[in-house]
């Protein structure tokens, strides 16, 4: 993103309040100049409210910084606030979509599996579509998954689903795993137990699908559209899904890499529509299926 644009520019997170979310705010108050505006954005009046708070006050703080109240499982409150961008600064430059539903492994998949789906994967469709028809050129359009989002980490029966899929697709693919998930067929069909891997890769493949359409223009433009895995983050929504938490980041440090690709000048075609770890991108079909994690969930 240039830092050279004479206009004030606008940048959204969600799910801001906190964790990864909130360190990738403090570092767009910080980076982006006076003029700027950051939306913090998450569900809770009060504890986002609380959150732009503490972030204008700190000292490195540059741009000006707003909570907004945004329940990303309400795809109509994300279209409302893509059009009032829109309306009063002629659209949005940068926007990260961070939130995510904290998870133990004692809860039960299938009872958590809409809240998961509504906000991981319904929520990231609302954000590509409504948000990416008010991005701004030279803007950055991410949305943060892992490296489990890489179609390998899912039973080759189920690849067809995403691999080439349009966001249409997607939806649809989805939907049929939520389906599976609550009649209980869908072990049967090699969805795995644990949520967090197919709501990831079905993260990466719309992203994938957007970027498709998208890609020359924005190219031209100079825009990213692109998700991110900022790695191992010592959070409470992932601690306790590891045993070894030795290489984990702080949040701080996680958002590091991220920000660097909101601020790279221009936009890398290497990078464009994929999957990217601290700077790199990680091959659509890597991995494999885990063991791990679906041996300690409760389905």
């Amino acid at each position: 993103m240039s830092t050279q644009r004479s206009t004030s520019r606008i940048a959204l997170v969600t799910g801001a309040n906190q964790g990864l979310g909130r360190a990738l705010a403090e570092g767009l108050a910080a980076r982006m100049r006076p003029g700027d505006l950051v939306l913090l954005t998450g569900r809770d009046r009060t504890r986002v409210g609380a959150a732009a708070d503490e972030v204008r006050a700190l000292p490195g703080s540059r741009a000006r910084v707003e909570g907004r109240v945004l329940d990303v499982s309400d795809a109509d409150a994300i279209a409302g606030l893509a059009e009032e961008l829109r309306a009063e600064h002629g659209g949005v430059d940068v926007v990260i979509s961070n939130a995510v539903t904290r998870m133990l492994p004692e809860d039960s998949q299938a009872e958590r599996a809409d809240e998961v789906i509504d906000v991981s994967n319904t929520a990231t469709h609302a954000v590509l579509r409504s948000f990416g028809a008010v991005l701004r050129p030279g803007g950055r359009l991410l949305v943060v998954a892992s490296s489990l989002g890489t179609l390998g980490h899912l039973d080759p029966r189920l690849h067809h689903l995403f691999d080439g899929a349009s966001l249409e697709q997607v939806e649809y693919a989805v939907e049929s795993w939520r389906a599976a998930v609550h009649n209980g067929t869908a072990q049967e069909a090699g969805w795995p137990v644990w949520l967090n891997v197919p709501s990831k890769v079905a993260q990466v493949a719309a992203v994938r699908a957007v970027a498709a359409e998208r890609r020359e223009r924005d190219l031209a433009a100079g825009t990213l559209v692109a998700s991110v895995c900022p790695g191992m983050v010592d959070t409470a929504t992932s601690r306790p899904w590891f045993s070894d938490y030795s290489h984990a980041q702080t949040p701080a440090r996680a958002a590091e890499a991220v920000l660097d690709l909101v601020f790279a000048e221009g936009a890398d075609p290497g990078l464009y529509g994929e999957l990217v770890r601290f700077g790199k991108p990680l091959g659509w079909h890597d991995g494999a299926p885990l063991v791990e994690q679906d041996a300690i969930v409760r389905p």
